[in-house]
């Protein structure tokens, strides 16, 4: 199995009342790691991303609107259009992640297993590629 087959869908579990729609997503049940930190985009009027983590597993939600990410292990590319808030994009670690496309009004969500530390992302396509060589991958 190669890396980009780890990179899949998963499916929250909204619950629909009279009042609207409660969609939790918990740590290491809905997501499978503990999730150390949460951010989101808004007002996107430029590509995001362009890099990698070493070691941080990620989950993409669009919250509102809709977006595209492309991801990469270094010899095959894949695309997924996000579009819906019910469920994420899973991306493990040493992806390469480009988000494009960005609706008018998108919110995208993201969880992370990890911290912020900028020394754990690969910034550039050259230093990915640099970076994999070096793990013999």
């Amino acid at each position: 199995m190669n890396l980009l087959d780890s990179v899949r869908w998963i499916d929250f579990c909204p619950h629909p009342d009279d009042r609207g729609t409660l969609t939790a997503i918990e740590s290491s049940q809905s997501i499978p790691f503990d999730i150390k930190r949460v951010f989101y985009l808004t007002d996107v009027i430029a590509d995001r991303a362009g890099h990698a983590h070493r070691d941080t597993h990620q989950v993409v939600v669009g919250l509102a609107g809709s977006f595209t990410v492309e991801v990469s292990d270094g010899f095959e590319n894949r695309s997924f259009e996000i579009n819906r808030s019910d469920r994420g994009l899973y991306l493990p670690p040493m992806t390469f992640v480009r988000l494009k496309n960005f609706s008018p009004g998108a919110v995208m969500l993201a969880l992370a297993s990890t911290h912020y530390d900028p020394a754990n992302s690969i910034r550039s396509w050259d230093g990915f590629v640099a970076a994999l060589g070096e793990s013999g991958q």
